[in-house]
């Protein structure tokens, strides 16, 4: 039976993890699953992890968000990762289905969006920036998604195997996404719900909007690089 890996990066995550790691447990019962946990918490986030049966990697002291999350997908055992925030923010009961779209070979990546219509746990100016996001990318990439931002995606361990990512500097997400999109790699995007986070956010929305741009930016030589042909399976396939 193919593996799951449910990857998660921690910091000061206490208030939350046991719920998630719960919620994680009973949306996969009767799946071969691991939890892995990249963890830089001061507080009990590890230790309450381990305790709940989560493979638990310590990266202390921190080295930023980019560099746990490259951890995280390269040390997953799991012929799909999925990625999910350790702050109960995304919903555990929807791991499977994006799962499944890869494990069945109906998507190489699933991005999860949590932009259907403006959720209600989003501040409005960080729905307006995700919005302009987007219509970036598909402007300068061709790439046609809603949620470039998402901490919920599953992806094909042949992704993470063969294409390099940049992990310095925030917004790291972006790349995740549109590079295998320009790659040919097949995308596809399901809009999931999105709630309120339990805890305080770590988020620098100025430097994480100067990055995002950035990344963006980069990946445009790659967009000409590739055949039309090639480039036209950028065009990310939404399902419901």
């Amino acid at each position: 039976m193919p593996m799951i890996t449910v990857a998660m990066i921690t910091l000061n995550e206490e208030r939350a993890v046991e719920k998630v790691i719960r919620d994680i447990r009973s949306a996969t019962a009767g799946a071969d699953c691991e939890i892995l946990v990249v963890d830089s918490s001061k507080d009990r986030t590890p230790e309450i992890a381990a305790a709940l049966g989560a493979r638990v990697v310590r990266q202390f002291p921190p080295q930023g968000y980019g560099r746990a999350m490259i951890r995280a997908l390269k040390e997953a055992a799991g012929d799909v990762v999925v990625t999910l925030d350790c702050d109960d923010t995304y919903p555990a009961d929807r791991i499977r289905e994006i799962a499944d779209r890869v494990l069945s070979g109906r998507a190489d990546l699933v991005n999860a969006s949590r932009l259907e219509s403006r959720p209600d746990a989003m501040p409005f100016p960080n729905y307006l920036a995700n919005r302009l996001f987007a219509v970036v990318s598909r402007l300068l990439l061709g790439v046609k998604t809603t949620d470039i931002h998402s901490g919920m995606r599953a992806y094909r361990r042949t992704i993470l195997d063969t294409v390099e990512f940049d992990p310095n500097g925030p917004a790291l997400p972006v790349e995740l996404l549109l590079k295998p999109a320009l790659l040919g790699y097949g995308v596809s995007e399901v809009f999931i719900p999105y709630a309120e986070r339990v805890g305080a956010t770590t988020l620098n929305r100025w430097s994480s909007t100067m990055w995002t741009f950035r990344r963006i930016l980069r990946l445009v030589p790659l967009r000409f690089s590739r055949s039309a042909s090639r480039v036209a399976r950028a065009r990310i396939a939404r399902s419901g």
